[in-house]
């Protein structure tokens, strides 16, 4: 096959061609970039027909062929260059808090805010009033202080560094007191008693997996022990023949020795107390705060509805010594972060109106009755576009709020249960899948499921011209 090899064209003749100089006009690529994917192009070709791969198909092919094809093939690969990995996605599965499609969405105020402050050069660690350098840590520490009720406040990049933090920052070295029935996994491997182990604090168990009393915990304390930590047990829940100690006695026994640390570690980080709707017993924040926990650490993402972060409230003699910390800069958070955060949190201050706004609680406290009409909205407009191609049927169902929080929570919801007799419910949902946007589904006897707890009135046009397109 190396005969063939003559027939493509040299890097300095395709240099010269019209379709080079069309594609540099194009996609605004820089000549020399242009030039290396001409190479690599080049070299795929000639590595696939040394290994037979065009299986003799090369015969009588000339040199205008292979201009042509290497150009298609360039085209291809700039193309590729040019999207995006991180894509647009519907969430049709009615999953709030879809940790695989990035948890919590942003409001528009909060993508206002925090378009402004990306495009622009900001106050990020400068105070405007006294024309001096300031801290990232003043940004959004006194909204933090009164959403919670805690003395002083810090961000971190997500949870998990808080804890990390909070561990190696005042317990390394010493005992930390946690109950065996909270030594959870919080996703991807990544386990409490690991981040205690790489933190150099000493792990104390006590109780069992299902029953962990008072007296346990104060058998434990001892002169090492430096802090007593209480893990929030938002990804699963022990029923049956289970006990769990209250904070409050906790605090109380902490407050017997004067050496020794609560910190409570929230995990969902709920500033809203759902309780009032009869949604879960997730602890609110400032209830912990305000019973006299030391500290308490919880997720940006999740319950709160805002960007990943890692929050850490409380006492400010404790705050500062994590703020002075080393690690204190090497876990910070961005000037985004910042924005998002603190346009979420004002949310929380403005009130019940402007709480609603923030997607997460608004979807958590939809009504069935507005899902339902959303759901029978888009039957209309599926059966006015596509005829009888698909058979819809409005149909009660359960949604979750995901992301690890509240898993015994099924809130009542409406979908649209789709099918086609020209492909299993498999096959259309991989198709709405690979479609622009693409749009993730459930699916339950062979029909696709859209949830409309997740779906919102701007993303059902979109839906209703991937259906289009498929039909």
């Amino acid at each position: 096959m190396k005969q063939y090899l003559r027939y493509l064209p040299p890097v300095h003749e395709l240099q010269k061609a019209d379709s080079f100089l069309s594609l540099l006009e194009t996609y605004r690529i820089s000549e020399s970039r242009l030039t290396m994917l001409v190479q690599d192009t080049i070299d795929q070709i000639r590595d696939d027909i040394l290994s037979n791969k065009w299986e003799g198909a090369v015969e009588g092919i000339d040199k205008a062929y292979w201009s042509d094809f290497i150009f298609m093939k360039v085209n291809q690969s700039i193309e590729r260059l040019s999207q995006h990995y991180l894509k647009r996605i519907i969430n049709a599965t009615g999953t709030i808090l879809h940790t695989n499609l990035g948890r919590a969405r942003l409001g528009d105020r909060v993508m206002e805010h925090v378009v402004q402050v990306a495009q622009n050069y900001s106050n990020l660690e400068y105070k405007i009033s006294e024309g001096k350098r300031g801290s990232r840590h003043d940004i959004i520490e006194g909204l933090i202080k009164q959403v919670t009720g805690a003395e002083a406040a810090m961000v971190v990049n997500n949870n998990a560094a808080a804890v990390y933090l909070i561990l190696r920052a005042l317990a390394k070295d010493k005992e930390v007191i946690v109950s065996r029935g909270q030594l959870v996994e919080i996703g991807g491997s990544f386990r409490v008693s690991s981040i205690m182990e790489e933190s150099g604090a000493k792990l104390v168990e006590v109780g069992t997996t299902n029953k962990t009393h008072l007296y346990d915990y104060e058998n434990a304390v001892s002169e090492e022990s430096a802090m007593i930590l209480k893990v929030h047990t938002s990804n699963f829940k022990i029923v049956g023949f289970t006990e769990d100690v209250p904070s409050q006695d906790l605090i109380q026994l902490k407050n017997r020795h004067e050496h020794i640390i609560y910190y409570e570690d929230l995990g969902s980080g709920a500033l809203y107390d759902f309780k009032q709707h009869g949604i879960s017993e997730e602890p609110v924040v400032s209830e912990v705060i305000n019973m006299g926990a030391d500290l308490v650490s919880f997720s940006g993402d999740k319950l709160l509805g805002g960007p990943q972060a890692g929050i850490i409230a409380g006492k400010k003699k404790y705050i500062d010594k994590l703020k002075k910390h080393q690690l204190a800069r090497v876990l910070r958070v961005d000037k985004m972060t910042f924005a998002a955060l603190e346009a979420t949190l004002k949310a929380y201050l403005l009130g019940e109106e402007s709480i609603k706004e923030i997607p997460t609680i608004r979807d958590i406290l939809q009504t069935p009755v507005e899902i339902y009409d959303r759901a029978d909205k888009f039957k209309e407009l599926l059966i006015e576009r596509c005829g009888n191609q698909f058979d819809c049927s409005i149909e009660q169902e359960h949604s979750q709020i995901g992301g690890g929080t509240m898993p015994d929570v099924h809130l009542v919801t409406f979908v649209a249960a789709i099918s086609n007799m020209e492909c299993s419910s498999e096959q259309l949902a991989t198709k709405l899948r690979h479609h622009t946007p693409s749009i993730v589904t459930r699916q339950k006897d062979e029909k696709v499921l859209l949830d409309f707890r997740t779906i919102t009135d701007d993303e059902i046009p979109y839906i209703i011209a991937a259906f289009s397109a498929i039909s």
